[in-house]
């Protein structure tokens, strides 16, 4: 499916708004209006009713994002993942436009053992899940028809800070490697979310896809230890140097929950296709020339593990 809709992405220049821009370009039908910050703040209703009309698809990738600093400023956190949806919602409401809101496991407590499933109660253990809550309920509260929330979780790309790129950092650095082995989750690569996302915009827009809640995570799961050893083994270092660690070893302001593993059902029922499993898309990402640099500069200075018998 490939039809013409003109497109808005807001947080455009966060890791995961560059790669959405990046995938909307190989679709020669798609107009799309780029939006930052300094082109939208979306805690001000004035602007987002300036720039919204006209557009067929919103996708927005503007968030709150420093889970930790939303422990001591949940009602900043709250302005940005929770009362600015509700300004996109209705001004997508009056224009006819869907709207694509980008959510995360984090709004669930963690203490399940099975998948979490699109309709499952919700249970936030901090402030930035709380924050993300409150967009979700204001998405459904004034976009009910047209409104498509995605829920995403432990997301790396290239175009911005997050767990791969540190360990391939710290692989450079230190001869042993800590990995947290008590929490459990779906590394997802944000350019496979952002296909995704391209195709559930177009089938929102063909209006085949049912409104409401999905999830957009890799299949399968690990823990931060997993993904790191798998990490090192695809990036030709040696996964030896990984050690397990609880994760009180890394204390925080924010409580993580321990399990975020997502369900995919709903996917189906919108034709759209689930994600690859996340070490396929791993493999995929390490091709890609930031993450290939990186990797190649961890092989290059690594120091090496002192054993016996090598």
């Amino acid at each position: 499916m490939d039809i013409a809709a003109r497109w808005l992405v807001t947080g455009a220049h966060g890791m995961l708004g560059r790669d959405m821009v990046d995938a909307l370009a190989h679709h020669p039908g798609a107009s799309v209006t780029v939006a930052d910050h300094a082109t939208l703040d979306v805690t001000d209703p004035a602007a987002v009713a300036r720039l919204v009309p006209g557009h067929d698809i919103v996708v927005n990738a503007a968030g709150w994002t420093n889970v930790d600093a939303a422990e001591e400023a949940e009602d900043e956190a709250t302005a940005v993942n929770g009362t600015a949806v509700g300004h996109l919602a209705r001004v997508c409401a009056g224009s006819g436009a869907c709207l694509l809101h980008i959510s995360t496991d984090y709004v669930f407590g963690g203490a399940a053992r099975s998948p979490y499933q699109e309709h499952e109660p919700t249970g936030p253990v901090n402030a930035y899940g709380r924050s993300k809550l409150a967009g979700e309920e204001a998405l459904r509260q004034f976009l009910p028809e047209q409104g498509y929330i995605v829920r995403t979780a432990w997301l790396y790309g290239e175009h911005g800070r997050n767990f791969v790129a540190t360990m391939l950092a710290q692989a450079a650095e230190s001869r042993v490697v800590r990995a947290v082995a008590d929490h459990t989750g779906q590394p997802t690569w944000s350019r496979a979310l952002a296909r995704q996302l391209v195709e559930l915009g177009q089938a929102a827009h063909a209006g085949v896809a049912p409104p409401g809640i999905y999830h957009g995570t890799s299949t399968g799961h690990s823990t931060w230890y997993d993904l790191t050893r798998a990490l090192f083994d695809l990036a030709g270092l040696d996964p030896e140097r990984v050690q397990p660690v609880s994760h009180t070893m890394f204390p925080r302001p924010a409580q993580r929950p321990a399990y975020g593993v997502l369900g995919h059902g709903r996917w189906r029922v919108a034709g759209v296709s689930p994600q690859a499993p996340w070490r396929e898309q791993l493999e995929e990402a390490l091709r890609t020339p930031v993450f290939a640099a990186l990797a190649g500069t961890a092989r290059a200075r690594s120091p090496r593990l002192e054993t016996s018998g090598r």
